[in-house]
């Protein structure tokens, strides 16, 4: 695979380049217009497709300013609907998951939908001949199911998902192909943990981004992968993976021996790290023997939500392998970026960084996603 650095030259770049601006993740109308034209606008991962394994499963998420209602239909399709009747506009699903018997219906004025999102009862509905049951169904929302997980987007006429989705991956990889052999749609949950995170979305991902950090904070990590403690992140390289150290025997806590190695992965990828991110708000994390998908959930400008899966082979799974060692790596680095983040959440409305903070070189490639968040704030 290329190693072709994607930032400037360092002999024509200054060491020291601005971010973006402290109000840029302090101020409610600026999260208001990224909730507007960034969340509600472009291919949201929201739901792990195994969630939904029966007809009338269903989750509901925040995507933006908006609630959704995504669930899978008695032809086991997986449909997603704003999650509002339209009656009188009650939310009509309340808890974030749940198992519907037969269909969803409104608890205040029993308008009622089947899992096709169409209009199949209500009060006095049938002395109502000239109601389009389809018309007065529930809205649709755009789907696509892609690595095991269903992405939505709420625009009225989506992005392309080749572009946007599994071009970041073949961005970040150099071959699109490179993460086919990981078969990540047929890999099993080994473990989902939640955080909670008081820190700005955009503070998140400039974490996962770069690793000037990493020797500061993550010191299992940097025992894993020696090459971090230099500070350049694998995301820093098209096509690199950040190899394990020479006494390293699998991504684990100590370094200790992995789980059963993921079969169709190639030689070259054995024994290294891959980290991609896909805007807005997913992260991937590719390792011989498992991959953790992270999925943030921006619900304020000073809150995240983020849902971080481990997958392992199904054999792994459902032999009960012991994934403990895996799972605490992967969970300590979550740990530290996020306690990271939220240290630095308070000072991004301070007048001494009104103008920003700077990125030194090895961080130079995070300019390019505060290009992007400019470009979609204009």
């Amino acid at each position: 695979m290329s190693t072709e650095i994607t930032t400037p030259d360092s002999i024509n770049t200054p060491s020291l380049i601005p971010t973006l601006p402290g109000a840029t993740y302090v101020d409610e109308t600026v999260f208001r217009v990224e909730q507007e034209r960034i969340f509600e606008q472009m291919w949201f991962c929201a739901v792990w497709s195994a969630d939904l394994a029966k007809p009338g499963a269903y989750k509901t998420v925040q995507i933006g300013r908006e609630s959704i209602l995504v669930s899978r239909t008695r032809k086991g399709q997986i449909r997603a609907f704003y999650n509002v009747c339209r009656h009188r506009g009650v939310k009509l699903c309340m808890e974030e998951s749940g198992q519907a018997a037969r269909s969803f219906q409104c608890p205040y004025h029993a308008w009622t939908y089947d899992f096709e999102g169409k209009l199949i009862a209500a009060p006095n509905l049938t002395k109502m001949p000239d109601i389009d049951r389809t018309e007065y169904g529930l809205v649709n929302v755009h789907v696509r199911e892609y690595l095991g997980y269903v992405w939505l987007c709420l625009a009225d006429e989506p992005p392309s998902f080749e572009e946007d989705v599994m071009g970041a991956i073949e961005e970040r990889l150099g071959d699109l192909r490179a993460i086919e052999g990981y078969d990540v749609a047929n890999l099993s949950l080994g473990r989902r943990i939640t955080y909670d995170v008081k820190a700005n979305w955009k503070l998140i991902i400039e974490n996962f981004m770069e690793c000037y950090h990493c020797a500061t904070i993550h010191p299992e990590l940097t025992e894993v992968l020696p090459e971090f403690a230099d500070g350049l992140a694998a995301q820093y390289f098209v096509g690199h993976g950040a190899e394990f150290g020479v006494d390293v025997q699998g991504f684990t806590v100590d370094g200790s021996e992995g789980l059963e190695r993921i079969p169709g992965i190639d030689e070259d990828q054995d024994r290294r790290y891959y980290a991609i991110t896909i805007k807005p708000t997913v992260f991937v994390n590719l390792v011989p023997d498992h991959v953790i998908i992270h999925r943030m959930f921006p619900l304020a400008v000073d809150r995240t939500v983020v849902e971080c899966d481990w997958l392992y082979l199904p054999s792994v799974v459902e032999s009960g392998k012991d994934v403990s060692a895996s799972v605490e790596l992967f969970h300590r680095v979550n740990q530290q970026d996020f306690d990271a983040c939220e240290r630095c959440q308070p000072a991004m409305g301070s007048k001494v960084y009104a103008k920003g903070g700077v990125l030194v070189p090895s961080e130079h490639h995070i300019s390019a996603f505060h290009d992007w968040v400019s470009s979609k704030l204009l």
